[in-house]
């Protein structure tokens, strides 16, 4: 299957033909990998006989999957410049960062609230998107409805929440940008971040 075709699954069909050129320009092995709640996507430089990869999460949203592969792109470039002597997100990567999102800005592929997110990142882009909650919060809201789950700024103080696994929590009170809960079973504190996707416990 040709692999712009494959792309359009995943990305803005529109954004597909330039990423195609992109994995066949720096040679890049690009793989569409499982969901890994630590990141959504990864860059791995040449090494042991092997090419640069890059991974993406299948389960992203096609912009949010979109923003990841430009940043993981402008880590692959960034290394070709200048090998192991720059930071992994210091000047040399944002300005290859910013230089790589203008064309889909100019193919006006992201809705107005991504791009004005996208912007807004750019002027300072953190090591993850998903770090920059602004930006977090305008692709996540492109995600499909997941019923019955909210994040952590929307459930209300004190009551009860609980994770995939099963652990109950009640919320307590918001500490900077984080959110201190206290689980029930152990009675011990942890410390939320606002786009935590959590379920509410009914009670």
């Amino acid at each position: 299957m040709d692999k712009v075709k494959v792309l359009e699954m995943y990305l803005p069909p529109a954004a597909a033909p330039l990423i195609g050129r992109w994995i066949d320009y720096f040679k890049c092995e690009f793989k569409v990998s499982r969901n890994r709640n630590s990141k959504f996507g990864d860059y791995r430089p040449p090494h042991g006989g092997k090419g640069h990869r890059i991974s993406v999460n299948y389960d992203l949203n096609p912009y949010a999957f979109l923003v990841t592969t430009v940043h993981e792109f402008a880590h692959l470039h960034t290394w070709n410049q200048h090998k192991h002597k720059a930071k992994p997100h210091g000047t040399e990567w944002k300005a290859n960062f910013k230089k790589m999102m203008q064309p889909f800005f100019e193919q006006e592929i992201f809705p107005f609230d991504v791009k004005r997110a996208i912007v807004s990142y750019l002027n300072n882009p953190a090591a993850s998107s998903c770090s920059d909650l602004n930006l977090y919060k305008a692709l996540r809201s492109y995600d499909a409805p997941k019923p019955a789950h909210l994040t952590v700024d929307k459930v209300p103080m004190k009551a009860l929440f609980k994770l995939n696994n099963g652990r109950v929590f009640r919320k307590e009170e918001q500490l900077r940008k984080r959110f201190k809960c206290t689980e029930i079973a152990t009675r011990r504190v942890y410390l939320f971040s606002p786009v935590a996707e959590v379920e509410l416990v009914e009670g």
